[in-house]
């Protein structure tokens, strides 16, 4: 069996229940028939801002931070892929112009 998936629409409706504070979270979870824990994880999750579910600053900068890691890997990356790139066309950049001053000394 699968577990259940909430819309956002309910999700503001539970935790404005909560805000209201007139029943406990352990109580708005038995009423309505919501897995214990879920209200919190969704507390801490969400904030309720001008009616709208957004992340709470808290996940937003999770969520920032796992994009940087993200992008720095594919920097790293990129930056080993160039370096033996580079070393070989600055080489050969040297012997170029080696062979160009022979030519011109003679």
């Amino acid at each position: 069996m699968g577990y259940k998936k909430y819309s956002d629409e309910f999700k503001r409706g539970v935790l404005g229940m909560v805000a209201e504070g007139s029943r406990s979270v352990a109580q708005l979870e038995r009423d309505l028939d919501i897995t214990p824990g879920l209200i919190y994880k969704w507390q801490q999750r969400y904030r309720v801002k001008e009616d709208t579910l957004q992340p709470s600053e808290e996940r937003a900068e999770q969520a920032k931070l796992r994009r940087l890691r993200r992008e720095l890997e594919v920097v790293k990356r990129e930056r080993d892929i160039l370096k033996p790139i580079l070393r070989w066309m600055t080489y050969n950049a040297d012997v170029i112009e080696a062979q160009c001053l022979d030519r011109v000394s003679t």
